[in-house]
C-alpha cells in the first residue's frame, strides 16, 4: 500500500462464529484517497471484516482504527470519520431523494445551519438533484445507488465502505457508479467488498484478498494483474499436427507443455510472459492445420485463490 497516512489499521483481527473462525490474523492498511479492493468469494471472511469494521459486530480480538480513532474504544468519534453503503442500500421507498438526505444528514449530526448546503451539495455531487422530488420507490436501480452513496457520502467521511456496489446494475449504470466512486476518492478513502474480480480490477488502486479467513494476498493492481496473468491457450484446429509439429510446439519460448484435448483441440500451458500466438498462426498457416479458434482461458476466481493459497502455503 502507499506510504501515506493511514486512514484504516487493522491489526490481528480474529473473529469466530461458535468453533469456526471466520477471519483470522487480519491486519492491513489503507491510505488516504487510496481505492482498495476486499476480494473474496462467498464465505471468505469480507463480510465478517467489513462489519468489524463498522462497529456492525465486535470482533473476537484484534484493534481497529479509523483516522486514529479505535472502533471499540471510541467507537461513536471512529464512526463519524466511517460512511458506509450495504449491499441493500437502507432506503425508505416512501421518501423523496430530499427528504430522505436531510433526514440522513441529521442522523450523521449535520447541524440545522448546514444541513440544506450538504443536502444540496450531495445531490449535485451524485447526479441526483433533477430527481430530488421523485419517491425513491420510483427511481431505477442506478439512481437508488447514487442515492445510496449520497447517505454514506454526505457527511464527508474520511472512510467510505461499499458491499456489492454494482451488483443488479446494467452496464451503463455500472460505469456510472464506478466513475462516481472514482470521484469520491479524491476526498476519502474507500473500501469496496466484492467477489468480483473484474470490478476491482476497473477502479481499485489496491487489492486485498482473503480467501478461508486469511490474507492470500496484498499489493497494488498492477501486482495482482501480474500474478493472475492467464496461463492457458486453447487452439481449435480441424487438422491436428503430427507428432513432429507438437514437439515443434512445445519447444517454443514461452510453452511449458501441451495437452490434446481431442481431435481437435490442444491446450497449452504458457509461462504468461511470452505470448507464442504469433508462432502458433505462422505454424497453422505453414502447415495447414486449418486454425479456427486461439484464445487465452478466463481466469476465474476460484483458481486465483488456489494459487494464491498455495503460493502462501509454500511461503
Amino acid at each position: 500500500m502507499s506510504d501515506s497516512t493511514p486512514i484504516v489499521s487493522i491489526k490481528d483481527l480474529y473473529h469466530r462464529y461458535g468453533k469456526d473462525w471466520a477471519v483470522k490474523d487480519i491486519s492491513f492498511e489503507i491510505s488516504e484517497n487510496s481505492i482498495v479492493g476486499l476480494l473474496g468469494s462467498n464465505g471468505a471472511g469480507k463480510s465478517t471484516t467489513m462489519n468489524s469494521l463498522c462497529g456492525i459486530i465486535a470482533p473476537s480480538s484484534g484493534s481497529l482504527k479509523i483516522d486514529g480513532c479505535s472502533i471499540k474504544e471510541e467507537p461513536i468519534e471512529a464512526k463519524k470519520k466511517l460512511g458506509f453503503l450495504p449491499q441493500t442500500p437502507p432506503l425508505y421507498l416512501n421518501l423523496t431523494v430530499e427528504e430522505y438526505l436531510f433526514h440522513c444528514g441529521r442522523l450523521r449530526g449535520i447541524s440545522s445551519s448546514n444541513l440544506k448546503a450538504s443536502v444540496t451539495h450531495v445531490m449535485d455531487y451524485c447526479g441526483v438533484t433533477e430527481y430530488q422530488n421523485r419517491l425513491i420507490g420510483n427511481l431505477s436501480g442506478g439512481y437508488r445507488q447514487r442515492v445510496g452513496i449520497a447517505q454514506a457520502i454526505i457527511h464527508k467521511p474520511k472512510l467510505v465502505v461499499l458491499d456489492e456496489p454494482t451488483v443488479g446494475l446494467d452496464p451503463v449504470q455500472i460505469r456510472e457508479v464506478r466513475k462516481l466512486i472514482r470521484d469520491i476518492s479524491k476526498e476519502s478513502a474507500i473500501l469496496i467488498s466484492t467477489h468480483i474480480m473484474s470490478e476491482v480490477q476497473a477502479i481499485c488502486s489496491d487489492i486485498i484478498m482473503i480467501e478461508k479467513g486469511t490474507i492470500v494476498f496484498e499489493g497494488t493492481i498492477k501486482q495482482f494483474n501480474e500474478l493472475i496473468q492467464p496461463s492457458i491457450l486453447m487452439l481449435g484446429m480441424h487438422s491436428m499436427p503430427g507428432k513432429a509439429q507438437l514437439k515443434e510446439i512445445e519447444a517454443m519460448d514461452g510453452v511449458n507443455s501441451l495437452e490434446r484435448i481431442d481431435e481437435n483441440h490442444l491446450r497449452i500451458n504458457v509461462s504468461g510472459h511470452t505470448a507464442p500466438e504469433a508462432n502458433l498462426v505462422e505454424m497453422s498457416v505453414k502447415h495447414q492445420w486449418d486454425l479456427f479458434e486461439l484464445y487465452m482461458e478466463k481466469v476465474s476466481l476460484d483458481s486465483v485463490f488456489a494459487k494464491l493459497s498455495n503460493r502462501q502455503l509454500r511461503d
